[in-house]
């Protein structure tokens, strides 16, 4: 789990840049502005702030960009207000890393990067970790629309050629947990997943997850059993259709089709009496026909989990299979080729992941997914039902406005 954390003290608001030169010479105009985007946005100031506040000063000039930035003084602490135009650090503006970081999304590496939009690639790399720090609950959910039911897998990678394991957490379509573990086995496990708890505990104290859709890996179900000891732990149906198809070799491939037609019929029984109909014809037929085999053996597998498929017709919401996970991890999957593997620490690759997924989170989907829905262009914006700035990069730098910033461990 994260080893340390802070509590940001910078609030980043969607201040224009006509506006902000009146924002920090007039005090009367810095209280309307506040005040404002207070009543407009209250989960981007602490909650202290409903005693009142009291401006407190300004910031050092910056020798970067010569700007200054207002301080405010919320229960005693001082917090710096950053406009949304400007990066991080006053590294540089908002619009122009804007394209560059979202083509990160798409493997784009960070020396082309610097030839198409300038900078240097250490500048590129460094505002894009950075961006790992932030939490990844608190910034991507919004006015408590944390999902119920989740999903769970370990994605495989290397780091400095040694294999490794980002425990990956999602829910409502986006990434909300991301650690590398450098061992797949159950206390690792409980400590990379355990970084979603703390993030999602942080936002609301008594969150309890319903459900949690994974493979058949014992050591990540007994994790989140160990998280989270009411959470009902289901195991993905797709998972076991697709052990009985890797083992499908060519003598087998008429089995195979009878038998996966056969498998999909009892996914799709609407009730349990049919399911359970389905289940032990599918189990009679496999007994009788197939030639014993490790498909056969995985098929009588899939029959003999009949109990565990059944507790899906009594959790309706939950999922049956990890199908949206399996279309993010593709993503990730580009994402770590495109990397050419890692050749830094556990640390830093963590970073670089959690940077990922922000970067997933609130950059713009296809215009078709957008069109289908009604223009909510990210998984943010889907999941939460609005965005706080048009621009992909502001709404995220908005989003970390109170988000904790965790400093991540090294792994043993």
């Amino acid at each position: 789990m994260a080893s340390k954390v802070n509590e940001n003290r910078t609030i980043v608001l969607p201040i224009k840049e006509s506006d902000y030169s009146v924002f920090m010479q007039q005090a009367t105009q810095a209280h309307a502005t506040i005040s404002h985007y207070y009543q407009q946005f209250p989960d981007l100031f602490p909650p202290q702030m409903s005693e009142g506040y009291c401006l407190n000063g300004k910031t050092r000039l910056s020798k970067k960009i010569g700007i200054q930035m207002r301080k405010i003084k919320i229960a005693g602490i001082s917090y710096r207000i950053r406009p949304s135009y400007l990066l991080p650090y006053l590294r540089g503006r908002t619009d122009q890393a804007a394209q560059g970081l979202f083509l990160l999304r798409f493997g784009v590496p960070f020396w082309a990067l610097a030839v198409v939009f300038g900078r240097n690639l250490m500048w590129w790399y460094r505002l894009y970790a950075s961006l790992g720090r932030y939490s990844l609950v608190q910034t991507s959910v919004r006015h408590g629309n944390l999902p119920k039911d989740i999903l769970a897998d370990e994605h495989h990678i290397r780091v400095r050629g040694k294999k490794a394991y980002v425990a990956t957490t999602v829910g409502k379509g986006c990434l909300l947990g991301m650690e590398v573990s450098s061992k797949a086995d159950e206390v690792c496990l409980t400590s990379a997943y355990g970084v979603f708890k703390q993030e999602a505990s942080d936002l609301s104290v008594d969150y309890q997850p319903e459900s949690v859709n994974t493979d058949g890996w014992k050591s990540t179900q007994n994790a989140w059993k160990n998280l989270f000891p009411s959470i009902l732990v289901l195991e993905c149906f797709l998972h076991a259709f697709l052990k009985v198809r890797d083992r499908a070799t060519k003598k087998l491939q008429d089995y195979f089709q009878i038998a996966a037609d056969k498998i999909w019929d009892c996914y799709r029984a609407e009730s349990i009496p049919s399911f359970a109909q389905q289940i032990r014809r599918l189990k009679e037929w496999t007994l009788k026909q197939v030639p014993d085999s490790a498909m056969k053996n995985n098929i009588i597998k899939l029959c003999e989990k009949k109990d565990q498929w059944i507790v899906h017709f009594a959790n309706p919401n939950a999922f049956r299979t990890s199908n949206m996970l399996d279309r993010l991890m593709r993503a990730m999957d580009r994402h770590a080729y495109n990397s050419q593997m890692f050749h830094s620490t556990i640390k830093a690759t963590t970073l670089n992941f959690r940077a990922f997924a922000l970067v997933y989170n609130f950059s713009p989907s296809a215009p078709k997914v957008c069109g289908e829905n009604k223009g909510l262009d990210s998984p943010m914006a889907r999941l939460n039902g609005f965005v706080y700035h048009n621009n992909w990069l502001e709404n995220l730098l908005i989003a970390t406005s109170r988000s904790k910033i965790y400093h991540h461990r090294n792994p043993l």
